[in-house]
């Protein structure tokens, strides 16, 4: 289905639309496209029309006037705007422009990150979205509106990339930013992740789109397990667990020395985390509170055992039952003390009140980050 529309303001400027996908958004685009340009008073858009899809030619096509001529500006439209997408689109309207006469390129989605945003200015590409982000660069026209936030649900994927009822994945993601520096092969990161390849093909597949995971000869690897973890902790809510509260009359270091051999002598899984796991790996504030994942429902039996009071506030001692098993996954020996892993730390700390930010940035800086290095 193609759309044909004529817009009026100007001498002749030359503007082009291709659609790969969504032809639904071309509207959207003619929009995008007025606001973009309705402070340039000296600009007229005519004859912007759609096109039968050529190889290698714009399916939508259109003039511009300006008081210096005609020029081409050559729009692809993409439904996603995510970095792998607008680099695709960025090389596909540079290999168009080349058979244009004084072509501009612009890239054009429902919402371009700044990341998607550099890339376009870095190969001297305008850059057009749905929100009200954009960038034309062509003389004697410069407009750009930058800080729009995304008002559309693009990150619904994520959100259920990351979700409590999506465990297969979120493991994957932990075995990822668990071994950063290693190139996978689709079978062996399912098998690491006792997940199916479909799963971890969609996983793969959203990492790309952002830029975050590269695709080599051997393999894949994580690129940015920086930003990967930044946007996880977005979602992340440690609420999500059951968190049971008790108080005790001894010291936080008695409790966690008590906590851990009690659970050594029993067979018990068990992992510190939150302030109580931050302070193992970047000590950097006073906490008042040991907080502990406590494995195969024996909750009940290590508040017993350590004669701690279930409480409705005022709590010195969280004992956490996990809602993803694989939140032990990583954990290590520290100090003769089990604690959970820096990543699992940092998104239990990200989601702490009290300097509980401060206390996972520690963790990134003083911990992860080194490693991942």
């Amino acid at each position: 289905m193609y759309f044909s529309v004529t817009l009026v303001f100007s001498k002749s400027l030359k503007v082009v639309i291709t659609v790969k996908s969504g032809v639904e958004l071309i509207p959207e685009a003619e929009r995008a496209l007025r606001r973009c340009l309705a402070d340039v008073p000296f600009v007229q858009i005519e004859d912007f029309q759609v096109e039968p899809t050529l190889s290698g030619r714009p399916d939508l096509l259109a003039k511009l006037r300006l008081p210096t001529g005609e020029i081409a500006l050559v729009l692809e439209v993409k439904s996603n705007g995510q970095p792998r997408i607008a680099r695709n689109a960025v090389d596909q309207i540079g290999y168009m422009i080349r058979d244009i006469p004084n072509a501009y390129g612009v890239f054009v989605a429902p919402y371009i990150s700044p990341r998607s945003a550099e890339i376009c200015v870095q190969r001297n590409i305008g850059y057009l979205d749905l929100a009200g982000n954009c960038r034309l660069s062509f003389w004697p026209v410069y407009v750009k509106t930058a800080g729009e936030k995304n008002p559309f649900a693009e990150k619904r994927k994520l959100r259920s990339l990351y979700s409590p009822t999506s465990v297969k994945t979120t493991t994957i993601l932990r075995v990822l930013l668990e071994n950063p520096k290693r190139v996978w092969k689709t079978r062996e990161l399912a098998d690491a992740a006792d997940a199916s390849l479909g799963q971890v093909s969609n996983v793969k597949r959203q990492l790309e789109d952002r830029e975050w995971l590269k695709s080599e000869t051997e393999g894949f690897l994580l690129t940015d397990p920086v930003a990967l973890l930044a946007d996880w902790s977005g979602y992340y809510d440690m609420r999500c667990n059951r968190i049971y509260d008790f108080y005790s009359m001894k010291s936080i270091p008695q409790i966690e020395a008590e906590l851990a051999d009690l659970c050594a002598c029993e067979n018990i899984k068990y992992a510190l985390t939150g302030f109580s796991g931050g302070a193992r790996y970047a000590p950097a504030v006073r906490y008042q509170r040991a907080t502990a994942y406590i494995a195969d429902d024996a909750v009940a039996q290590v508040a017993k055992a350590l004669s701690l009071k279930e409480v409705p506030s005022g709590a010195n001692v969280s004992l956490i039952s996990p809602y993803d098993r694989n939140a032990f996954h990583g954990s290590r020996l520290v100090d003769g003390v089990c604690v959970a892993s820096p990543s699992q730390v940092y998104l239990d700390l990200q989601s702490t009140r009290g300097r509980g930010e401060e206390a996972a940035e520690a963790v990134l800086k003083g911990e992860i980050e080194p490693k991942w290095r």
